[in-house]
Formats: C-alpha cells, sequence, structure tokens
C-alpha cells in the first residue's frame, strides 16, 4: 500500500492550500484517514481525521480554518486549509487504517510527507 500526497507549497498568512492524500495497492476497506503535521523541534500531532462514514475531529488550533473530507470510491482524502497562519508550517503527513482483506487486521500506513510553509 502507498499513501502518496500532494498540494503543499509555500503561501503567504490568510492564504490557502489543499492536500490530497491517495491511497493505492491491496485495499478492501480504509477505516480512518488523517492529517498529522511535524513542525521543526516538534513531535508530530494530529490535525484532522476522519471516518468511513465521514465523523471527523480537528485539533483546536485548526477548527474553523481546516477542512478534512474523503472519497471512498478512490481512497482519497483532501485537507483544506484556509486562514492559514504561519504557526501551520510543517511537514503534514497523511495516515490511513488499512484492512487487506475482509476479516483481516487493520494497519496503519503513513506518506511520505508534503512541506508547508506559511511565510511573508
Amino acid at each position: 500500500v502507498q499513501l502518496v500526497e500532494s498540494g503543499g507549497g509555500s503561501v503567504q498568512p490568510g492564504g490557502s492550500l489543499r492536500l490530497s492524500c491517495a491511497a493505492s495497492g491491496t485495499i478492501f476497506s480504509i477505516d480512518a484517514m488523517g492529517w498529522h503535521r511535524q513542525a521543526p523541534g516538534k513531535d508530530r500531532a494530529l490535525v484532522a481525521a476522519i471516518t468511513s462514514g465521514g465523523d471527523s475531529n480537528y485539533a483546536d488550533s485548526v477548527k474553523g480554518r481546516f477542512t478534512i473530507s474523503r472519497d471512498n470510491a478512490n481512497n482519497t482524502a483532501y485537507l483544506q486549509m484556509n486562514s492559514l497562519k504561519p504557526e501551520d508550517t510543517a511537514v503534514y503527513y497523511c495516515n490511513a487504517i488499512i484492512s487487506h482483506l475482509r476479516s483481516g487486521p487493520k494497519y496503519s500506513y503513513w506518506g511520505q510527507g508534503t512541506q508547508v510553509t506559511v511565510s511573508s
């Protein structure tokens, strides 16, 4: 299984970016998908997550500015980031909980990360 992220880049404060995460490989089902971020010198932290049924949760620091969504048919998750702040600067990682078989165990997979830089 591969998770491929895209959409990172540099933007001025107040700007917007949309991240995408596409999962491919032997996939029976994907449970939760999420976005985490890691800034220099800090631990990786959850930004937002969404279940297969569409229930989502967010870190307090991004509530009202970021929106997570997913396309179950295409095994893809998105993170719409608006009103970006310099403190949002980090490497953003996609995570997915995936089953390869109908009754098989679930595994956690990570993408390679995409850099988001917010600076004037």
